[in-house]
């Protein structure tokens, strides 16, 4: 197997070791869901949809104002109580120009995988979850890992279905599949966002990503019969039919949205095997994007 398929495996025990540490999930309480706090969350790439997810749980849970930027597109010019930062590897190019660029005042807070790094050093706080860091490019454990994280620290009652994840048949034969839409609504838009760019990554393959009201505004017109349309979280009425009318394969279980992550990430690297790749090795990417500068 190859590594980006271990770390896929190693999910259900990760999360159980995630939410068994009592401090761990104190410590992401008050540094992640301090009531009142209008925050910022920023991230490149996956820790940027890590960032969607996280700001609708905590605004939909009603601890207050989140908004999530991709951190190339931080201006600096609104107020905030605090930025979350989150980064696998702490070293991002972009995220460390964004917290530089906003107020000194502003409390910084950092999710990395890795301690000491220069995001961590740059900010008041820092949650480290190094023992669901990753040797693969593609980004798998970490961040469902900061997900299940999240969802506990604001005190949320979830199914952990990641073993029924690993144990699902997938949805359709990659064989049978040259494109794959992913939809979602509220926080698992950003579950849709990862999934998609799994697909990308691993398997050099047509994903895409939306809300799912919006599959109906557009995209829905390039969707076929070797299409696979995937819907997280709450199925929007009318999307059976919509989808039936492309002639596309739907996707949509009873599993909890982030297990379905976990489904979606085996979707990915099978797809992968399919065309002759290896996850570990994905074409053009590294596992942290440092600019060099001129």
């Amino acid at each position: 197997m190859n590594v980006t398929g271990s770390e896929i495996d190693s999910q259900p025990a990760v999360w159980r070791r995630a939410l068994s540490d009592d401090s761990l999930i104190e410590a992401a309480g008050d540094m992640l869901a301090a009531p009142g706090e209008r925050v910022l969350a920023i991230g490149c790439g996956t820790s940027w949809f890590v960032a969607e997810a996280y700001a609708a749980l905590r605004e939909g849970a009603g601890f207050g104002e989140t908004d999530a930027v991709c951190a190339s597109e931080v201006t600096g010019t609104r107020g905030y109580d605090r930025v979350v930062a989150f980064s696998r590897s702490g070293t991002t190019t972009e995220v460390l120009d964004a917290l530089g660029k906003l107020p000194q005042s502003l409390r910084k807070t950092a999710v990395v995988a890795v301690a000491g790094t220069p995001v961590a050093q740059r900010s008041d706080d820092v949650l480290v979850l190094d023992f669901a860091d990753e040797r693969s490019v593609v980004q798998t454990r970490f961040p469902t890992t900061v997900l299940a994280v999240v969802r506990t620290a604001l005190g949320e009652k979830w199914a952990i279905d990641a073993d029924a994840a690993l144990a699902a048949d997938l949805p359709a034969p990659p064989a049978d599949v040259d494109h794959v839409v992913f939809l979602g609504t509220g926080w698992t838009i950003g579950l849709a966002h990862e999934a998609a760019l799994k697909v990308r990554e691993a398997a050099q393959a047509w994903s895409e990503s939306y809300p799912a009201m919006d599959f109906r505004h557009g995209p829905m017109a390039v969707a076929g019969p070797r299409s696979l349309v995937w819907v997280f979280g709450a199925m929007p009425e009318g999307m059976t039919e919509t989808v039936a009318a492309t002639g596309a394969r739907l996707h949509h279980d009873g599993l909890d949205p982030l297990a379905g992550l976990v489904l979606a990430q085996r979707f990915a690297t099978a797809l992968a095997a399919h065309r002759g790749l290896n996850p570990d090795e994905p074409r053009l990417l590294t596992r942290s994007v440092i600019l060099a500068r001129t």
